[in-house]
């Protein structure tokens, strides 16, 4: 007898990727990130203490750049838009990009305002940052009811410098 052979009968190699172990692993790192992800923020509400160390020595000529109570901004003794703060930096600072501006806000105004002045001062190129507070006053008592001390100059103490990215420190 004769037997005919069809090449259908040969065992063929698979020659495609088993992706299957792949997306398991895959499946797997999702689960692992999904867990551990929202173990890494921080929502403990907490008081932030004031700084007691010793102020930095305060430069020849600092440019201040003040937050009022009323949102407006001011460098210096002179009142300025937000629009205008950029260039008006690039005034005070002939266009030093590497000096430090000293911040500092009224007690009233609220951390989102901070922080959308310091966003326009990363914005427009300055990083160094330094905020400023009254040295030797209570942390409780109002601006104005508490006698500030000899010595009780206002400090700086300087801010981390913030990323030219997005997200603040």
């Amino acid at each position: 007898m004769i037997r005919i052979r069809h090449t259908d009968e040969n065992p063929h190699e698979a020659s495609e990727i088993n992706v299957t172990p792949f997306i398991d692993v895959m499946l797997v790192l999702l689960v692992i990130f999904m867990v551990t992800a929202p173990l890494t923020t921080v929502n403990v509400p907490v008081d932030l203490p004031s700084s007691t160390e010793k102020p930095t020595p305060r430069p020849d000529d600092p440019v201040f750049l003040t937050v009022k109570a009323d949102h407006g901004l001011a460098l210096g003794e002179e009142d300025i838009s937000t629009d205008g703060l950029p260039g008006a930096l690039e005034r005070a600072t002939k266009s030093n990009k590497d000096e430090r501006i000293f911040l500092r806000a009224d007690r009233t105004v609220d951390y989102g305002t901070l922080m959308g002045v310091m966003d326009k001062l990363r914005t427009a190129g300055y990083l160094k940052v330094a905020l400023v507070n009254l040295q030797g006053q209570e942390e409780g008592s109002e601006a104005g009811t508490t006698p500030v001390p000899a010595g009780g100059a206002p400090s700086a103490a300087p801010a981390a410098s913030a990323p030219a990215s997005g997200a603040v420190p």
